[in-house]
């Protein structure tokens, strides 16, 4: 029996709180971490974990094994780590998650260089607005916005951005080049709404004691900020996006910021990692040159906090 591969798959057991979950973040049979988990106990000759049709708990020795497990796993890591950093070179797959949008307009360009820069590291990006556990499904790191719903992970301030409104340069030359939020034809304005109505949300603007809000009343609305900008590049009206989706585009010079010395409202992006776990190098050097590639002056504070979701523990 490989004694440390067993160790493995009992303590993804016990993280996952479920057979089948731990079978597939390791990618293996559900037969295969059954029979691991029943040859570790056999071999300690103790009872790790009592399981019912509805429920797994550690006993007793399960949890003092656990523990060993959780310690011994990361030294192995952290050995393993060592020995890749003195070589210079990154190796096996780094698997990430992140919101679609956030992907697309972020991630997406910047891996080409990433990868050339670890060109022995395996890279698998899973684009999705709905998160798995990390855990459960063998993550990495993961991208989220605002808050997390765990209280098992560890959150990094990665990016803050903020609302900004846009148009293509054209357009807001045939709207007279509104000096103000104020000066914006609300039907000019395209929408983007949330999962469970169609109302699009209102823009909020602040300027000294001045403040304005506009409720788009524009023929097109969306639930995907790709669909909103893309009608904006259409010259279909003007919109209201986190600037990490229009960076490129206005410093290009396809959209226009029209009102960049007015502040909005934001929402700040996390990388976030698995607490119980060692950070492998892989994982910090895609943290950091995702870091070094992002606007300096948005970056959030490291006293940034990151909220959990009402009934977790902070």
């Amino acid at each position: 029996m490989d004694k440390l591969w067993a160790m493995q798959v009992f303590a993804r057991v016990v993280e996952c709180g479920s057979f089948s979950r731990a079978a597939e973040s390791l990618d293996i049979a559900n037969a295969t971490v059954t029979s691991s988990v029943r040859n570790l106990e056999t071999y300690l000759g103790v009872t790790l974990l009592s399981r019912n049709t509805r429920s797994l708990r550690l006993t007793d020795g399960g949890e003092r094994f656990f523990n060993h497990c959780v310690d011994l796993l990361r030294r192995v890591e952290e050995a393993e780590a060592s020995v890749n950093e003195k070589t210079g070179s990154l190796h096996g797959q780094l698997r990430i998650e992140c919101p679609v949008g956030f992907g697309k307009a972020v991630i997406v360009p910047q891996l080409p260089a990433f990868s050339a820069e670890h060109p022995d590291l395996s890279i698998a990006l899973r684009l999705t607005d709905h998160p798995e556990g990390l855990i459960e499904s063998g993550t990495d790191v993961a991208i989220r916005i605002d808050s997390v719903s765990d209280a098992d992970l560890v959150a990094r301030p990665l990016y803050q951005a903020h609302y900004v409104a846009c148009a293509t340069s054209s357009l807001v030359d045939s709207l007279g080049k509104p000096e103000t939020p104020s000066d914006l034809d609300p039907k000019m304005c395209l929408g983007i709404f949330g999962h469970t109505r169609f109302t699009p949300r209102k823009w909020y603007f602040e300027k000294g004691q001045e403040q304005v809000e506009i409720e788009p009343g524009g023929k097109l609305h969306f639930n995907s900020t790709d669909a909103l900008i893309q009608a904006a590049l259409a010259d279909q009206g003007v919109i209201f996006v986190l600037d990490v989706f229009v960076n490129s585009m206005i410093l290009s010079g396809k959209m226009v910021s029209m009102f960049p010395d007015w502040s909005t409202n934001g929402r700040t992006f996390f990388s976030v990692t698995p607490q119980s776990r060692f950070v492998a190098p892989r994982t910090r050097a895609f943290i950091d040159f995702m870091l070094s590639t992002l606007d300096a002056q948005r970056r959030p504070s490291i006293g940034t906090q990151i909220k959990l979701h009402p009934g977790r523990e902070s």
